[in-house]
């Protein structure tokens, strides 16, 4: 759980990330942020709760999700970095593609935060590379409208290892410092609910490849099925915060940063489980 070089980031574990999806069709809270008066509340929301860095989207990455244009992606998420960035708030560009990630860290991005861990754009390692940023490496298997037939897996917990370990060694190899990289075992993505589960009782697994490690579990759709109601229905997004904030609690000790949309109450979490480990009397 080792931290980055940005002053102040990393200082206390783990680091909540607050995400800031500009989509109109994003799974949890398209359409809520597209406009920037909209997403700058939210991500100041977000900044007063307690989050440590906003991660701005402007491509949804749901199953089944079209792809947009590089210039429709920067349209949405450029004025918001800049807005944010003049705050003074630190801030992370979630993209997979090159093009975007320059044009956001010259915006005042500070990390990049790419789902296909390069996989997506064979420029990426690359770019970040010459940006000299933190990059995030998620384990990605494909785009959203295929993900869901790419979850196989003979022993997910060893093969999400090895595969982030690939992507780990070509970021590298392309001129990214390994002391500016992040990991994140992808959960949801590619996985089913087994998937995910076996991912995250293997925290420890992913750790012992030497990097930060970043999850996002937030409101995703297996946490929906765990909460299903009595006819089998999922729990909507906007129902799973609850469970959210106690995954989060419950890997505390485990990761270096959070990715959550309901900042809150996994601060909340997070203080609750600093105080059950701390020695001593909690007053």
């Amino acid at each position: 759980m080792s931290g980055l070089p940005i002053p102040g980031l990393g200082a206390g574990s783990p680091v909540v990330w607050g995400v800031l999806n500009v989509t109109p069709d994003s799974f949890s809270d398209g359409g809520r942020f597209d406009t920037l008066d909209r997403a700058l509340e939210q991500a100041r929301l977000m900044s007063d709760q307690g989050a440590d860095v906003i991660d701005v989207g402007g491509e949804s990455t749901r199953p089944g999700a079209q792809r947009i244009t590089p210039e429709e992606e920067k349209d949405r998420v450029l004025p918001v970095i800049e807005a944010l960035s003049g705050q003074g708030i630190t801030v992370s560009i979630d993209t997979m593609r090159a093009e975007v990630a320059s044009a956001a860290v010259d915006a005042g991005a500070s990390l990049v935060n790419d789902v296909s861990g390069g996989r997506a754009d064979a420029d990426m390692h690359a770019a970040v590379g010459q940006l000299g940023v933190p990059y995030v490496i998620m384990h990605w298997r494909g785009h959203s409208d295929r993900m869901n037939e790419l979850a196989i897996y003979d022993d997910p917990v060893r093969q999400v290892c090895e595969e982030i370990e690939e992507q780990v060694d070509s970021a590298v190899r392309a001129g990214i410092e390994r002391n500016h990289i992040v990991i994140d075992p992808g959960i949801g993505f590619a996985k089913d609910a087994g998937h995910n589960w076996a991912v995250l009782r293997a925290i420890k697994s992913v750790n012992s490849l030497g990097l930060p490690v970043l999850v996002g579990a937030s409101r995703k759709r297996f946490l929906g099925s765990l909460l299903a109601d009595v006819d089998g229905q999922p729990r909507d997004s906007d129902g799973r915060d609850v469970a959210t904030a106690v995954l989060s609690g419950l890997l505390a000790d485990s990761v270096w940063g959070l990715r959550v949309h309901d900042v809150g109450s996994t601060v909340d979490a997070l203080k609750v489980a600093r105080a059950m480990n701390e020695s001593g009397e909690v007053k």
